[in-house]
């Protein structure tokens, strides 16, 4: 069985007028263990409202979503909550981190709502990442490139099945955007997650051996087709 498996998964939004706009259609999606794929998507194609349902964050409106033999579509919100903190890696867009916490901090902070706070495994993780000498500074204290370590490492520090990223080097420039993509394959082949990572951006995409056209999963942002004369 696939690590995840998607299946005649939907999601819509009701619009200020009333009526319901789809986002998403995907009839099925399948990523092995250790497998790395990106999704090549536009704005408003459903990539980041693809990513919340499969984490969790979202409900969809039907459809499955197993993880790891665990369909979490099926589960009610606290046990969504645990799931995704015990299976997944979520390396948002804008890093979402606490800057009233340190470095160390944020990274404990993420651990503490899976298997528990590791302090030795934190710290190891960050100095693999370049940041052992970090530990105590808070966020607004780094580079934007030293942030986007922090939120890779959080996301990693509970040893995660799947890492779910989302435009996850949008902030950063060309050069140090690959650099940051090189680490983000390093270290989940280090921990032996899977990985999907979705963007609309070439210089991240180029980064990935093996990335797919969102219009070719989710129906709902497929181009509309013209009526023949």
């Amino acid at each position: 069985m696939p690590l995840l498996q998607i299946d005649q998964l939907a999601k819509s939004y009701r619009a200020p007028d009333g009526t319901r706009h789809e986002v998403l259609d995907v009839p099925h999606f399948a990523l092995e263990a250790g497998r790395h794929v990106a999704l090549r998507g536009t704005s408003g194609s459903g990539k980041t409202t693809l990513l919340h349902c499969i984490a969790g964050i979202l409900a969809p409106d039907r459809g499955r979503v197993v993880i790891d033999g665990i369909d979490m579509a099926a589960l009610p919100e606290a046990r969504r909550d645990r799931t995704r903190a015990a299976l997944l890696g979520y390396v948002f867009q804008t890093f979402n981190l606490l800057q009233g916490f340190t470095v160390l901090e944020n990274v404990l902070l993420g651990m503490a709502f899976g298997p528990g706070a590791d302090t030795a495994r934190a710290t190891a993780l960050l100095e693999t990442l370049g940041l052992g000498g970090k530990l105590r500074h808070f966020p607004r204290q780094l580079s934007t490139g030293q942030q986007q370590r922090v939120a890779l490492a959080r996301a990693l520090a509970h040893r995660p099945r799947l890492v779910l990223a989302d435009e996850p080097t949008a902030s950063l420039d060309p050069a140090a955007a690959r650099a940051a993509i090189d680490l983000l394959h390093a270290a989940c082949r280090a921990e032996g997650a899977a990985l999907l990572m979705v963007s609309h951006s070439p210089e991240l995409l180029a980064g990935f051996d093996e990335t797919l056209d969102l219009t070719a999963l989710n129906r709902a942002a497929a181009p509309a087709v013209s009526a023949a004369p």
